[in-house]
């Protein structure tokens, strides 16, 4: 039976994507492995891979076709002899299947409208929705492996996909041992109020502002993936998150004087590093000394990370990354800058993974280097905290012995998420990361 090549989900994230590039076309064989298209996400381009064999026996969505929902049907495979014939015609789109299942699943929709798709299946069992396992997320499966799941009555929800981002396969299916998928039929729905994200308000449509400049002479500039992503998250971000802030001003010098004296030893290595890289080793070790600030908000739940996993903003032509320094406490400020060069390079140019950034419990948005003395920034959910810097300047400041003295200041500002981490808490994270960066030398002990 001809089997549907969905539209992958090629991050936690993603609920839709740009069909940007065939790499195959009707009639060709393709073997698991085999790199099929180029699919645009809202993060970054990326490929997607055959998980079976078979000849490609229709496309069902034309390369440049933007919104296509994912486990959206994008083509037809054709096993050992079958052919085009095989493969059924169109018939009338059905309704739209209800969605409320899977509203835990996956994050809010972006607006986006979803593109009618032909019908192609050839069977008249229609293609089973994705399975659930058994704590109620997804389970993601080629249609061939769900097929050969189901005739031997197997549970998807026990199986280990060994496929792209844990995608079950064929290979997968077929030396499982079978068990009857039923048995956690009879288990209780996971509400899908636990999970599901309030809908954001639509505002004032396209139409009315349109209305608003007419005769006037502007440009209308269409939205990316990645410029309806951020719109989308950090309008949730601010609509649901009781953030407040804290704000401290930091004094450099010893930073700066320690800094100089590293590059200068660390020069024949050819390494340079920046106040950046101070900036995110104090905030990866603020986060170990301040264990219960280093925590995300889960929905109806906190977690507390054991690791500090610190993501840093970086600006892209048209939107942002937040890539994550994994173990940055455990790293020299050596290897963080060289990771951190290495993620920014790749973020600008697009080609980072999902696991690259995706996750962590903090973020730093430095906006210094552009001559912001200070600013508030959005907490990137799930995040408990970010912390915005500003620019060092020289500015008048009294010492401890009275008198009065010129220091390079750096104005910091700490915005928390108030349902993971109160005033006290934030206080004393704020403070951890001023010692660090007012005694950088600590940093290395």
């Amino acid at each position: 039976m001809p089997t549907e090549i969905l539209m992958p989900a090629l991050s936690p994230t993603m609920e839709d994507g740009t069909l940007a590039k065939w790499l195959v076309k009707e009639g060709d064989t393709v073997s698991a492995g085999d790199i099929l298209a180029e699919i645009e996400t809202d993060k970054a381009t990326m490929e997607f891979e055959a998980v079976d064999e078979g000849v490609i026996g229709k496309i069902l969505v034309e390369e440049g076709t933007e919104g296509v929902k994912v486990n959206a049907p994008i083509a037809v495979l054709l096993e050992e002899g079958e052919s085009a014939d095989d493969i059924a015609a169109p018939s009338d789109p059905a309704p739209e299947a209800p969605k409320a299942a899977d509203a835990g699943a996956e994050a809010a929709s972006d607006g986006g409208s979803e593109p009618p798709a032909p019908a192609a299946a050839a069977a008249a069992t229609p293609t089973p929705a994705a399975p659930a396992a058994s704590d109620g997320s997804r389970v993601f499966a080629s249609p061939l492996a769900r097929r050969i799941a189901r005739d031997k009555g197997l549970d998807l929800g026990q199986i280990k996909g060994s496929g792209p981002h844990g995608r079950i396969v064929k290979a997968d299916v077929e030396g499982a041992t079978a068990k009857p998928a039923a048995a956690t039929a009879t288990e209780a729905p996971k509400p899908a109020t636990e999970t599901a994200r309030p809908a954001m308000p639509a505002g004032m449509g396209a139409e009315q502002v349109a209305k608003m400049y007419e005769g006037r002479d502007y440009e209308e500039v269409k939205l990316d993936g990645m410029r309806r992503t951020v719109a989308a998250r950090l309008t949730e971000a601010k609509q649901t998150i009781p953030h407040f802030y804290l704000r401290r001003d930091i004094r450099l010098d010893a930073l700066l004087k320690f800094r100089s004296q590293l590059n200068k030893q660390l020069e024949g290595r050819g390494v340079k590093l920046s106040v950046n890289d101070f900036i995110i080793k104090a905030c990866a070790n603020a986060l170990q000394a301040v264990p219960a600030a280093n925590a995300v908000w889960a929905g109806d739940r906190m977690l507390r990370l054991k690791p500090s996993d610190v993501a840093v903003a970086v600006a892209v032509d048209g939107g942002l990354f937040t890539p994550v320094l994994k173990d940055a406490h455990q790293k020299s400020l050596s290897a963080l800058s060289a990771e951190m060069k290495d993620l920014a390079t790749r973020a600008r140019d697009r080609k980072l993974a999902p696991h690259e950034y995706v996750g962590g419990s903090f973020a730093i948005s430095n906006l210094g280097m552009f001559g912001i003395d200070n600013f508030d920034a959005v907490i990137n959910p799930p995040h408990g905290a970010i912390l915005a810097v500003g620019a060092g300047v020289k500015k008048p400041v009294v010492g401890e012995d009275g008198e009065l003295a010129v220091a390079t200041v750096m104005s910091v500002t700490l915005s928390v998420d108030h349902r993971v981490i109160d005033g006290a808490l934030g206080a004393e994270l704020l403070q951890a990361i001023v010692d660090n960066l007012e005694n950088p030398m600590v940093m290395l002990a």
